[in-house]
C-alpha cells in the first residue's frame, strides 16, 4: 500500500526519523509493520509506503521498494517497523534484511539513512548502533 506524505518533513536524523514514525505504531500495536519514508536529496519525505508484512529477508518487498524508489528518484529511504512483543533490539533477521536492501540499494544508488525499530521499550537506530 503506498500513501503520499502529506507535508514535506525532513527525516534527517534519529529524532526526526522516530517523531515522524511513531505514530504509524499507534494504532495497531499487536501486529509487524514495515514503513518506508522515500526522501529527496535535502531528506524532504516525498512518499510514504507501508507493507503489512514480517520483517524476513524471503518477505521483505525488497522490488516494491526499489521500484517505487526508481519512479519517485528517490536519494535515500528510512525504514520504520514495530517489534509487537516489544523488545526494540533489532533481531538477527532485521539485519539480515536490512542488509539484502542495503546491498540491492546500492546497485541503483539509493541510500539506506536509517532503520528504525520500535518496541515497548523505546526505539533502536540501526545508524546509531553502527549497523548501517
Amino acid at each position: 500500500m503506498l500513501q503520499r506524505a502529506e507535508s514535506p518533513s525532513i527525516l534527517a536524523g534519529y529524532e526526526a526519523g522516530r517523531s515522524f514514525f511513531a505514530p504509524c505504531f499507534a494504532a495497531a500495536p499487536t501486529l509487524e509493520r514495515l514503513w518506508v519514508a522515500h526522501v529527496d536529496d535535502e531528506a524532504r519525505c516525498i512518499h510514504l509506503a507501508s507493507y503489512d508484512s514480517s520483517l524476513d529477508a524471503d518477505d521483505l518487498p525488497i522490488r516494491d521498494i526499489l521500484g517505487d524508489a526508481i519512479r519517485l528518484d528517490s536519494a535515500g529511504i528510512v525504514l520504520a517497523h514495530n517489534h509487537p512483543g516489544g523488545d526494540c533490539a533489532p533481531s538477527t533477521t532485521d539485519r539480515a534484511a536490512t542488509t539484502a536492501l542495503g546491498v540491492a540499494a546500492e546497485a541503483i544508488e539509493l541510500t539506506v539513512l536509517d532503520h528504525l525499530v520500535f518496541g515497548d521499550s523505546g526505539c533502536a537506530s540501526f545508524r546509531r548502533m553502527g549497523l548501517l
